[in-house]
């Protein structure tokens, strides 16, 4: 199948553009730090004790600190939300922060100083004293290994405890079988970040001070033979024969002032004040839980008022209970923006509090909740299309049903012109959750003379017995029942036929399947002159 260079340009394009960007400054900041070490002269009696270890070590770890400044700005919700505006990149901040996450991995680094620490023990020093960490030569062959580094050892084991905890617990499997693991752990990026920025103040790697009065390699006469041999040797071979440097005074170190802090610090208080910011305006003001009602499927429907809060249709929101826990938030597309409206689809899990807010919802009084938002996703973008087709699969309908009630309220206020819902359900039922809506906006379309403005293809995947939607209500629906899977080639070739010429963006929420079908068509679409744009709904 050909590729559309299109729409490849538009889906792929901005997102290899910046890997690459990304990629090259990785890339180039490991090369100007080893090369630092490598050659400078402040660090030459200690790259001629530990080598390349001295190199790599310090190099992996300036990719570590820009890393590590970058990996909390993806979680901005509210600052990303103010920059969205029509920035389709900024739909894939999720997918940019699980590539940060991994390039963290701090194994690099690690191997680096484990090779340094031996270096430290069979280079020991005896004409440089200030430069040793280890206490006499071959210290670390021996069974007595206590060296001068219990500082940065002892916060270096933490960090990698604290990063290998907040890794292992990011994984799908364990995001869904027990989110509060995922959740408390990741919160210890705190910690993560404190020990970060003191990990360096344990003073183990020096740079020589005093490189005018002592210039690396020169000749001293307190120093050991061997050494000022091999000093002679080496300017000899540098100088072609020159006159030999006299040190005027014995060599000096310090150790480097910590300078993580300078990469962390900003990005770091600029999430904190965030995270402060949003704390403040979800407790500013109360929500009032109007109605709890009850639809087919165990879904349950949440109408919520709050005083200031103007949410757009496409966004979500983050929505706390402290009855059921204070620290976690879940994630919640709006259905309508006034009352704001929440469906949820209700999993019973040992593991998942959220249902319990569903029990406490249903059979009790309504318990105290706190929302925060609302942040921006790919659903606000329907509306900057003439076209757009959107697909659903199941409960993913939710985003949806807020782009459908605010066309039903006012249609004629946007630039879209066409509308493609597809919604794919496994049980009948779970097309009564809209049906309603569904029907009330085909009406009112045919009655403002637009009858094509919206085409919908409900498909049922579960092909045993035979089913349809019977009501005379929604005869509109019925005509639009198709048993089975969708066809997506044949819906993308209409689709393509229809609005030659034209920007089609594709929106999706809804299983894995469904999302990798749709990406890899909107990529190797064949009418090239129909420009499909991807765009794939997800939450953090």
């Amino acid at each position: 199948m050909s590729v559309a260079l299109k729409s490849w340009r538009a889906n792929e394009g901005p997102k290899h553009l910046i890997t690459m960007v990304w990629i090259a400054a990785n890339v180039f900041l490991f090369w100007k730090t080893f090369m630092v070490y490598f050659s400078e002269a402040q660090y030459y009696y200690l790259h001629k004790m530990l080598g390349l270890g001295l190199c790599i070590s310090r190099a992996s770890a300036s990719v570590l600190n820009f890393n590590c400044s970058l990996v909390l700005l993806p979680m901005c919700r509210s600052l990303l939300t103010f920059l969205r505006g029509s920035q389709r990149l900024l739909n894939r901040r999720t997918v940019f922060h699980t590539c940060l996450t991994y390039a963290v991995i701090v194994l690099v680094h690690v191997s680096a100083h484990l090779v340094n620490m031996v270096s430290f023990s069979v280079r020991y020093s005896e004409d440089f004293p200030g430069l040793n960490v280890a206490q006499y030569r071959g210290q670390v062959t021996h069974t007595d290994t206590h060296m001068d580094i219990f500082f940065p050892g002892v916060t270096g084991v933490l960090l990698v405890l604290v990063l290998f905890l907040m890794f292992t617990a990011s994984s799908y499997c364990i995001r869904v079988s027990s989110y509060e693991i995922f959740w408390y752990t990741h919160n210890l990026f705190i910690v993560f970040y404190v020990i970060l920025m003191v990990h360096v103040a344990g003073g183990a790697l020096k740079y020589q001070s005093n490189v005018e009065t002592h210039p690396p390699g020169c000749v001293q006469n307190n120093l050991s033979s061997w050494t000022n041999h091999r000093a002679a040797g080496e300017k000899g071979t540098e100088s072609s024969g020159a006159p030999q440097t006299v040190c005027q005074e014995e060599a000096r170190f310090q150790p480097h002032f910590p300078q993580t802090w300078l990469w962390v610090s900003a990005p770091l208080c600029l999430y904190c004040a965030e995270r402060f910011y949003r704390f403040i305006r979800s407790s500013a003001a109360p929500v009032t839980i109007v109605s709890v009602i009850s639809h087919p499927c165990s879904v349950v429907e949440l109408r919520m008022l709050k005083s200031g809060f103007k949410p757009h249709p496409g966004q979500y929101i983050l929505l706390n209970c402290p009855s059921v826990s204070s620290f976690e938030n879940h994630p919640f597309t709006l259905t309508t923006v006034s009352p704001f409206v929440l469906v949820w689809k209700c999993v019973f899990l040992p593991t998942c509090n959220i249902s319990n807010l569903t029990v406490c919802c249903a059979f009790s009084s309504h318990p105290r909740v706190h929302v925060d938002g609302p942040f921006g996703s790919p659903s606000e973008e329907v509306f900057n299309y003439e076209v757009s087709l959107c697909v659903a699969g199941g409960i993913g309908v939710t985003p949806f049903a807020c782009v459908l009630q605010a066309l039903f309220d006012d249609w004629r206020q946007y630039k879209l012109k066409r509308l493609y819902f597809v919604w794919v359900c496994r049980d009948l039922q779970s097309f009564y959750w809209f049906a309603d809506l569904l029907c009330g906006l085909h009406e009112r379309l045919w009655r403002d003379n637009r009858p094509d403005y919206l085409n919908v293809q409900l498909y049922l995947s579960n092909t045993q017995g035979l089913q349809s939607i019977s009501e005379e209500r929604y005869r509109f629906l019925s005509s639009r029942l198709r048993i089975g899977r969708p066809k997506w080639k044949l819906i993308f070739q209409e689709i393509g036929r229809a609005n030659q010429l034209k920007r089609v963006g594709v929106f999706c929420c809804g299983p894995k399947g469904i999302s990798k079908a749709l990406h890899t068509l909107c990529n190797s679409n064949p009418h090239t002159e129909t420009a499909f744009e991807y765009n794939k709904e997800s939450f953090s």
